[in-house]
């Protein structure tokens, strides 16, 4: 790996963003409640998967691992000036939607590298109630290659967020944090398909246990 940890700009970044926005929003507005944050290893690069209903998934999940996460973004997005520099700071990896499995996997590859924790939607979409039915088999692909260990992370509660309109409702939300899984010891499909669904089971299982 090239780093332990992601480069000092973008630890400030997510600071000030975490202080000033997140953190407000997901203790205050979404009375938010985290379990298991002391399983997030802060010394070294991991991915997170987890499940995903809505949009505002990637910044309340890097909030509860107490340091920035690395998300997949459409490429569309690096080419506004500003905010593209805004974005790569807090570590998200543009992604040709054309070829996303090669491009996903290249960067996150990277992301790795630099010391970044990277995030991992299992079901590479959102869900309409927040539960993992179809896994895909990118994040064990990933860690298969960059040999990282792989944190089950559930969100519960964000389907609610944007139920109607555009205005965030004042939903409760709860992130639950497992236990840190080995990676792959190969990149046989059987191997990969097996430890997915595991993660699948895990994060459902928390996804169960409610608010």
């Amino acid at each position: 790996m090239g780093r332990n940890r992601e480069p000092v700009q973008s630890l400030v970044l997510y600071h000030l963003l975490k202080w000033s926005v997140v953190s407000p929003l997901l203790h205050t507005y979404f009375r938010g409640r985290i379990y298991g944050a002391e399983n997030v290893p802060q010394d070294r690069p991991f991915i997170a998967v987890s499940n995903h209903a809505s949009y505002f998934d990637p910044p309340l999940l890097s909030c509860a691992m107490r340091r920035p996460v690395a998300f997949m973004a459409k490429e569309e997005l690096f080419e506004v000036p500003v905010f593209k520099q805004a974005i790569v700071l807090y570590g998200a990896y543009p992604v040709k939607r054309t070829s996303a499995d090669r491009s996903a996997i290249r960067s996150a590859l990277k992301a790795l590298d630099d010391g970044w924790a990277t995030g991992v939607f299992l079901e590479g979409t959102r869900t309409p109630d927040g539960r993992i039915t179809q896994p895909k088999l990118g994040a064990a692909t990933i860690a298969a290659k960059a040999q990282v260990p792989v944190l089950p992370v559930c969100l519960w509660g964000t389907e609610g967020i944007l139920k109607s309109g555009s205005i965030p409702r004042p939903v409760p939300v709860t992130i639950r944090i497992g236990q840190l899984c080995d990676p792959p010891e190969s990149s046989k499909r059987e191997e990969l398909e097996t430890l997915t669904q595991q993660w699948t089971d895990t994060i459902n299982s928390l996804h169960d246990l409610g608010r």
